[in-house]
């Protein structure tokens, strides 16, 4: 007789974080008892079996969109249309046999809407209710609620009020009845925050994201750190490349470092550049840490989440055309960087719910 709930978490492929932010939910359906099946692909499937080699995992195709070079991202992604719902209607599809095979018994999905079934409880985790974009951002809004009403709950990683991360993004319009805040989930959380780590570096440096945005920023990265005087830390993102080092200059580079090691590394450096991710944040956010930001080109969300905390003094944004690292350095001294967040029981609560239901 089966005595745990077995729970599929499912990230969307879109670069590392929608998988970084999964591992604090991973964490909470452990520690409430559920047996958690992990259902990703490429290198979010690497990243998670790093983190939870103990676990099973089912490869699940992803979306396989790429950021463009040259061009805007708002137009690729509406070339990209009939691709992506096609995708989405086959996810569905697959996700079934899934939940048949396995037995599962719950279902997590992180941004891939099609996941919205009625053969199991399921949650949609996301934190842009509102898509940032130059022109129909109401339209994009009503197709996202239509996708969020096919799940039996949503899951903000935000807190409500004024003292919040995503703004506009989970902010603007008030939530669907099945969306609630659970905090922020970083893969730090876990953690120990108080504890003053001995600076070893003056900078590090974090690239993820989708390819082949990804390489075009380790490229311009690795290029300019090479000269600087401070000591510096790259980690490329590259988990597929976990044993990959090398020293360029007063540069460490490396491919791939797990969430404890991230963690003791961005602890003992004394300041962060990286993309405005969503998730990034909110691991910034739990570390209290000041960053500079560079926003992928075109990528709408990035850009909006770079200039808001550039206009509130807390992080440095700079565009990647523009990227003088040295100069950046100089330039950050003038904003405060991130204030403490209060620790909540909202994810745990949540998760309670959930697993209630299944």
């Amino acid at each position: 007789m089966k005595t745990k709930k077995r729970i599929l978490v499912c990230p969307l492929d879109w670069g590392l974080g929608h998988a970084t932010r999964c591992i604090p939910v991973i964490h909470e359906l452990q520690r409430q008892g559920a047996e958690v099946v992990i259902a990703a692909d490429k290198r979010p499937l690497e990243l998670l079996k790093q983190e939870f080699p103990q676990l099973q995992f089912i490869v699940f195709p992803g979306y396989e969109i790429a950021y463009p070079e040259n061009v805007s991202m708002v137009f690729k992604m509406a070339f990209s249309v009939p691709k992506i719902l096609r995708k989405i209607s086959e996810e569905k599809k697959f996700l079934k046999k899934i939940v048949q095979q396995e037995k599962i018994d719950g279902v997590i999905s992180d941004n891939r809407y099609g996941l919205g079934i009625t053969d199991a409880p399921t949650v949609l985790l996301l934190h842009q209710l509102m898509i940032k974009s130059p022109f129909g951002e109401s339209l994009l809004h009503q197709i996202t609620l239509n996708y969020v009403k096919q799940f039996s709950f949503s899951w903000v990683p935000d807190f409500p009020g004024e003292n919040n991360l995503s703004d506009d993004l989970a902010h603007q319009y008030p939530l669907p009845d099945n969306a609630r805040f659970v905090g922020a989930l970083s893969r730090f959380s876990s953690f120990p925050q108080n504890e003053k780590a001995e600076k070893k570096y003056d900078l590090s440096v974090i690239i993820s994201g989708p390819e082949p945005q990804r390489t075009v920023f380790e490229k311009l990265i690795v290029q300019q750190v090479s000269n600087l005087p401070q000591r510096t830390l790259v980690v490329l993102g590259k988990p597929e490349n976990k044993e990959k080092k090398e020293r360029i200059g007063n540069a460490d580079i490396i491919s791939h470092l797990n969430a404890e090691q991230l963690f003791s590394a961005i602890s003992a450096s004394e300041l962060v550049l990286t993309r405005p991710g969503y998730s990034t944040i909110m691991d910034l956010a739990v570390m209290q840490k000041k960053a500079i930001f560079v926003p992928t080109p075109g990528q709408t969300e990035q850009e909006y989440l770079g200039n808001l905390y550039h206009q509130k003094k807390l992080h440095l944004c700079v565009k990647q055309d523009e990227l003088n690292v040295a100069k950046a350095i100089e330039q950050v001294s003038a904003f405060n960087g991130f204030s403490e967040f209060s620790e909540t029981e909202l994810l745990s609560e949540n998760v309670k719910e959930f697993l209630v239901s299944c």
